[in-house]
């Protein structure tokens, strides 16, 4: 682990064991290249790096960054204030409670990778390094001596585990392999955090506001990046950006604040939510984000089924297909053999009560399952329903569907006279028709938050992780394993039909195509069940933040064409193998992951 924070104690160490970098050079003199060559980065990103706008983001401009300049200033100035802290100057320790060196390990190798990507592509695209204006070479040199600094920042290495003096030379390979993993990890580990001081509230407040805020002016800069560039160095800043704010301790600190403030915190998540459309200046990305909200919806439904009852359910989707496909019978598409308008409260309850009872329907019988068998059963139901809608087309089957043609021409909603389905003019600012959408299914959003969040509480909720931590010794302990499994089953089966009623609006037609288990764009029930592993199992945040993600970048990765899924699945395995518990964990799943882990004071059930 490393415990070092500041040049005086790297000073200190001494001896054939004393801690070391990756790279031999003296520790003063790394944490100042570090330090160098952070700000010089962020003074290269003032200067021009390219001679021609024919580059994304005209990075021709000298005193104004753009483009991906913006990405390398934002890293470059975070590994400066991480280094500073280093050197124990006044006023910035509360930077790193745990400790700096990891932080700027992270925060220098995310700005390094921005700097090298814009350079290289320029290069690429333009035909040569060339290309490249003074600033561009700057940035690079400044980006290089940074990282080398930063490597060489002294950490505790770990003592190489004994081997067999007979073993053979694969043996051997495979025992120096493991060792030199091992110190690259301790390279990166930082310590534990130091625990947060209680503050006044309102000051605790304005840090859950600050975070809130800082979420949303990153989200909407990721949702908004214009060009392929833009969003990949995006993808690199954001992510290392995060590594080190995790690796200071600072997401640890406001994790023990926002969990002081749990209401406060899901409000402000919301209004901090609703405040997206307003930074839009038209409907394009308003577009992405009520489907991100469906799908994170959907995927929070799925959350209760997997994430805490543990039944793998690889068929979740045909439930929102069963409540779209119910709500755009009723809701006066000409496509409907019903020939009825049903207003929008009694359109959600008849896709909400139809997918309950497809969820009681297929889980009374099959929930006495367990594992792959149950999985299997799921998975059959979901293509079951696919060919079922898409074979009730009055040829193949009774006239209901209008099989692989689907119901199409559903009406916009009209709500108490308020029409979703034209723009809006709103103190002053312009709420188009997927605006309205996405204040709509915000609010179901927040619903199924609630849901989630009382029932995970409650006493069918601790039934729930019973169940999954050990069904075996649940039953013994006197629960109805079956009568506790089949609720979960409903409840998550009725909010999937609930966002199923909006999504059949939103999209104006409903086709058996739209709920496969797998395919390129979300929503299906594989993406589904990668959000709730991919955010973190048994949590609230997690699922959303999975769901938003994964819908989000592949429709940005659309540049990478029959490579987009291959890319995509590799950044799947990356994760899970370095992070299995999932970006957002519960508490309990992350001391199961890595058990070297400090205890928690208490053990949350649904996470923060």
């Amino acid at each position: 682990m490393t415990t070092q924070t500041t040049a005086a104690k790297t000073v200190a160490a001494s001896g054939p064991n004393a801690p070391s970098g990756l790279i031999g050079i003296p520790a003063d003199l790394a944490r100042a290249l570090a330090t160098g060559g952070s700000v010089l980065a962020v003074v290269s990103t003032f200067l021009a790096w390219t001679w021609t706008a024919a580059y994304p983001g005209d990075l021709t401009v000298y005193g104004y960054p753009g483009g991906l300049q913006v990405l390398v200033l934002v890293g470059g100035a975070l590994a400066t204030l991480f280094c500073l802290a280093s050197y124990g100057v006044k006023g910035l320790g509360w930077l790193t409670p745990a400790g700096a060196d990891a932080a700027v390990k992270y925060a220098v190798l995310g700005t390094f990778a921005t700097a090298w990507y814009t350079v290289i592509s320029i290069s690429v695209e333009l035909g040569g390094v060339v290309n490249l204006e003074p600033g561009g070479y700057v940035v690079a040199a400044a980006t290089l001596i940074a990282l080398l600094g930063a490597l060489a920042l002294p950490f505790e290495r770990p003592e190489p585990d004994p081997i067999d003096p007979e073993a053979g030379g694969w043996e051997q390979f495979t025992h120096d392999a493991g060792h030199a993993m091992a110190v690259l990890r301790a390279a990166f580990a930082s310590g534990s955090p130091r625990p947060v001081r209680t503050l006044p509230s309102y000051a605790e407040i304005l840090v859950i506001v600050a975070v809130l805020a800082i979420a949303l002016v990153v989200f909407t800069y990721g949702i908004g990046t214009e060009y392929d560039e833009q969003f990949v160095g995006f993808l690199i800043t954001a992510g290392f950006g995060f590594g080190a704010l995790n690796r200071s301790g600072l997401i640890a600190h406001a994790s023990q604040i926002s969990a002081r403030h749990q209401n406060i915190t899901v409000c402000g998540a919301f209004v901090a939510a609703a405040l997206f459309p307003f930074t839009q200046t038209d409907d394009q990305y308003a577009t992405l984000g009520v489907y991100i909200l469906i799908f994170a919806t959907v995927a929070l439904g799925l959350n209760i089924v997997v994430g805490l009852a543990g039944l793998l359910d690889l068929g979740y989707v045909a439930f929102l297909g069963v409540g779209a496909y119910a709500a755009a019978l009723v809701s006066g598409s000409p496509s409907s053999p019903f020939g009825v308008h049903f207003p929008f409260w009694a359109a959600v309850l008849v896709g909400a009560l139809a997918s309950l009872v497809f969820g009681v329907l297929i889980g009374a019988p099959t929930l006495r399952l367990r594992g792959d068998y149950l999985a299997i059963v799921t998975l059959g139901f979901g293509e079951i329903f696919r060919i079922a809608v898409n074979n009730t087309d009055g040829t193949s089957g009774p006239d209901l569907t209008n099989g692989s043609n689907g119901i199409a021409s559903i009406p916009d909603l009209n709500i108490l006279g308020f029409d979703l389905g034209v723009a809006h003019d709103i103190a002053g600012f312009t709420i188009g028709r997927f605006a309205n959408y996405f204040f709509l299914m915000l609010l179901i959003t927040a619903v199924v938050v609630l849901v989630f969040r009382r029932s995970g509480d409650s006493r069918i909720g601790r039934a729930w992780v019973a169940i999954r931590e050990d069904e075996t010794a649940a039953l013994a302990m006197g629960i109805n394993g079956f009568r506790v499994k089949l609720i979960a089953f409903a409840v998550g089966a009725t909010l999937a039909g609930l966002a199923g009623t909006v999504q059949a609006h939103v999209t104006y037609t409903v086709t058996p195509e739209q709920y496969l288990f797998a395919g390129t764009t979300p929503p299906n029930s594989a993406f589904l069940l990668a959000a709730v592993v991919l955010g973190g199992m048994g949590t609230i945040a997690g699922p959303l933040i999975g769901a938003a993600l994964l819908f989000l970048i592949p429709n940005k990765l659309q540049f990478l064409g029959d490579y987009q899924l291959l890319a995509f699945g590799l950044a799947l395995v990356l994760l899970m193998r370095f992070r299995p518990e999932g970006l957002i964990p519960n508490r309990r799943r992350q001391l199961e992951f890595h058990e070297e882990a400090d205890a928690p004071t208490v053990l949350s059930k649904t996470g923060a």
